[in-house]
């Protein structure tokens, strides 16, 4: 278990941080499933100086089954994204959404995967920072071209086969819901179950009532009582199309871990002849 530095930021942090002259990105990531695009959201009001980034075409692809309901962009794809978001190398990236942080992970994750350092998810995202006064604007200022380039492969990923190596011989976690992850439901997928030998953790239990992260502590703790252990080199992420897995991947992050995230996840798992388990994980 390695210590990383710390990836969340607190509303009164930000506003330090806009203040100083150190240089900052804020990227706003307003996306939840069934509601693909908050372009709209985002002209009703955002963080100052915030660019609008868009979930389905700069942070995911869309390709055949087997790859997957969100597989990773390509690498010319978020390129392309990180000059027009204006991100030059060594700014600060700042990502927050409305959704207790789950797309903002993405964002986070797949920049931490592109080789930025300081990049950082606002704790609380938009509700958070509306509750602590901050201010808004609606007119989007759109930022000089950024010279950043994108560093491909700077965190492990899994594919089909080292998810089913890893939930073998380490910790692969589930972040769906229980009844997902048991196989009682599947509103979405072509089939119900989970990866054989992996184990539940859903991470819609890991924040608060207001959408921030539990502490690291706490995180700790739920992460030892799911199966994870400090001897664990790295622990591996799923879900269903690899998004709310980046929000999994942020908390364990958060409580010391090293992680390696199943892009493709369930929904690229159920589409190819691979095994599926259901009910409770064997011990």
């Amino acid at each position: 278990m390695t210590l990383k530095p710390h990836p969340l930021i607190t509303p009164a942090e930000l506003r330090s941080l806009t203040a100083s002259e150190r240089p900052v990105r804020i990227l706003d990531v307003r996306w939840r499933l069934g509601e693909d695009d908050g372009r709209d959201q985002f002209d009703a009001g955002h963080i100052p100086a915030a660019v609008y980034v868009d979930m389905e075409t700069e942070l995911a692809r869309h390709g055949e089954p087997s790859d997957g309901r969100h597989p990773l962009p390509s690498k010319d794809v978020l390129q392309q994204a990180i000059r027009r978001w204006g991100i030059n190398q060594g700014d600060t990236v700042v990502v927050y959404d409305d959704w207790k942080s789950m797309s903002a992970a993405r964002a986070w994750w797949l920049l931490r995967f592109a080789g930025f350092i300081d990049v950082r998810v606002l704790d609380g995202g938009w509700r958070g920072w509306l509750a602590a006064a901050g201010e808004t604007e609606t007119i989007e200022q759109q930022p000089a071209e950024g010279t950043a380039i994108a560093d491909w492969s700077q965190l492990p990923v899994l594919d089909s086969d080292s998810a089913a190596a890893i939930a073998k011989t380490g910790v692969l976690f589930d972040a769906r819901a229980g009844e997902r992850y048991r196989g009682e439901v599947e509103p979405i997928d072509p089939r119900a179950g989970h990866i054989p030998g992996a184990r539940s953790l859903p991470t819609a239990g890991l924040t608060t009532n207001d959408g921030r992260l539990l502490g690291a502590a706490e995180l700790s703790e739920r992460l030892i009582a799911a199966g994870a252990t400090s001897a664990d080199e790295v622990i591996g992420m799923y879900c269903g199309s690899g998004i709310s897995a980046a929000h999994l991947a942020l908390a364990a992050t958060v409580a010391g871990y090293d992680v390696a995230l199943y892009p493709g996840s369930w929904s690229q798992w159920s589409n190819l002849d691979r095994p599926v388990a259901t009910g409770e994980a064997r011990g």
